[in-house]
């Protein structure tokens, strides 16, 4: 069996691929957002909130869970959504340690 594609990059570089793509949407942007603001937030009051439909708001907490950003936990026919801690912080610490790298002026640019 080959060598798939992922496995030619690091940990840290598909991590912080996989974070990349799924806030890669403004959707997915506006619903953390707004978890973050709310503390923990219903899935219906996302759709009022962002004004799209609960399908669609449906697909992106889907891809927000699926790279443990959030979590979420039913309450009777409702699901309430929160930030993974553990996540957010592990994202914050990739994303800072890929931006504080020192670069270099080139002079063919």
């Amino acid at each position: 069996m080959g060598i798939t594609k992922t496995d030619l990059h690091s940990i840290e570089q598909n991590k912080l691929s996989l974070m990349f793509k799924a806030l890669g949407h403004p959707a997915r942007i506006a619903i953390i957002q707004h978890i973050i603001n709310q503390q923990s937030c219903i899935c219906t009051d996302l759709v009022v909130e962002l004004g799209l439909a609960q399908a669609t708001i449906s697909q992106h907490l889907k891809e927000l869970k699926h790279i443990g950003i959030i979590q979420g936990s039913i309450e009777g026919k409702s699901v309430c959504y929160c930030i993974d801690e553990v996540v957010w912080k592990e994202f914050q610490q990739l994303f800072q340690q890929f931006f504080n790298q020192d670069i270099q002026t080139n002079s063919c640019c």
